[in-house]
């Protein structure tokens, strides 16, 4: 698959197939990606992957976070015992679940630098899972930064960020694309005369 069509052609997944990624696969995908660019080639992202009974762990910590934020107040006991039950049986339907974390540094610059690095590591994730046929939807959902989260999974929140949780597997449907924004709309040019 070429660069720019694998940049085109992929997609966020929300609906996957029951069907596991081969080890072998997903261990290509997290190898490979690390070619982004990182400075001072400290490569800073981490991998934490939950599958198969895993997952049944992650998700009780989720479910947990989601209370503890009051996703569920408000609602009648039957309507939340519906929802919780939904939302866990959607966690324990995806077939992998790629929790990317770094270790946090106090210099600020660096910080930001290793974040835009395991970002940059993320989108090679994304687009060598799609040339292997295999959808992710990067999420950053709101328990990532709930302290008690990360503890419920084992990881010193003073000590590292959650990034990212991609959800991975093969797709059971593939969204139509969303067109992008003319670049004139973004791009300004100077030219050293004047703006253009």
């Amino acid at each position: 698959m070429e660069l720019l069509e694998a940049m085109r052609s992929r997609r966020s997944v929300h609906e996957y197939k029951e069907e596991k990624v081969d080890k072998g696969v997903l261990e290509r995908i997290f190898a490979e990606s690390a070619w982004a660019p990182n400075h001072r080639m400290k490569e800073p992202w981490q991998i934490r992957l939950y599958q198969d009974n895993g997952k049944i762990g992650y998700a009780q910590a989720v479910m947990e976070s989601y209370q503890r934020q009051g996703f569920f107040d408000g609602y009648e006991e039957d309507k939340t015992n519906r929802l919780q039950e939904g939302i866990r049986d959607f966690l324990m339907n995806i077939p992998h679940h790629a929790l990317i974390y770094m270790e946090k540094d106090e210099d600020v610059r660096k910080y930001e630098e290793d974040y835009a690095a395991v970002c940059a590591y993320i989108q090679n994730v994304q687009l060598l899972a799609w040339e292997a046929g295999v959808g992710v939807l990067w999420t950053t959902s709101p328990y990532l930064h709930d302290v008690q989260f990360s503890e419920a999974i084992g990881l010193d929140n003073q000590h590292f960020k959650l990034v990212s949780v991609l959800q991975m597997g093969y797709p059971k449907r593939i969204p139509k694309p969303k067109m992008r924004t003319p670049i004139h709309h973004k791009l300004d040019l100077y030219d050293g005369n004047e703006k253009s």
